[in-house]
């Protein structure tokens, strides 16, 4: 029996400090899932869509969960987000968007677009820790997630 690993998180966060935040309160939550960093919109895409040097399937396996900032350079998060959701291949990737921003026009236009879920960050990292907490026992204990494809390193389809 092959055991797979627990899907690989995409964490999309251009703050270095917000990033080790998270990743430290994911850890915290006991949560020993893969996790790759994206430091802007312009590099999530290219990971997901996997353009540039995520071009093999190999070097960008598909995310199991995005955690996505929406104050991102380049393309912002809700630029990320509307393109993931255009397309069929990774439309059904659960996205957490992860922010400090409690404008309800953002909360809104982040739902309309398909995020799953809209979480602001705490000021103060023993709120950030419980916040994770929540995300982690929520999304990873009780939520069924949609298994990742699995890449093949090919464009053809299988055959009949």
């Amino acid at each position: 029996m092959i055991i797979k690993p627990d899907p690989l998180i995409l964490l999309v966060e251009d703050s270095p400090e917000d990033y080790q935040a998270a990743l430290r309160s994911l850890r915290r939550a006991g949560l020993a899932n893969p996790i790759v960093h994206c430091e802007d919109g312009d590099q999530a895409l290219d990971y997901v869509f996997r353009r540039g040097e995520f071009a093999p399937p190999r070097e960008a396996p598909r995310p199991g969960l995005i955690l996505l900032d929406l104050n991102l350079p380049g393309i912002d998060g809700r630029g990320v987000l509307a393109e993931i959701r255009r397309d069929p291949e990774l439309a059904a990737i659960p996205i957490i968007v992860l922010t400090v921003s409690a404008d309800p026009r953002d909360v809104d236009e982040c739902y309309r677009a398909g995020a799953n879920s809209y979480i602001r960050k705490p000021v103060d990292l023993d709120g950030y820790i419980k916040a994770i907490q929540r995300l982690v026992d929520y999304w990873f204990e009780i939520v069924v997630l949609p298994k990742p494809g699995e890449p093949t390193g090919t464009d053809t389809p299988p055959s009949e």
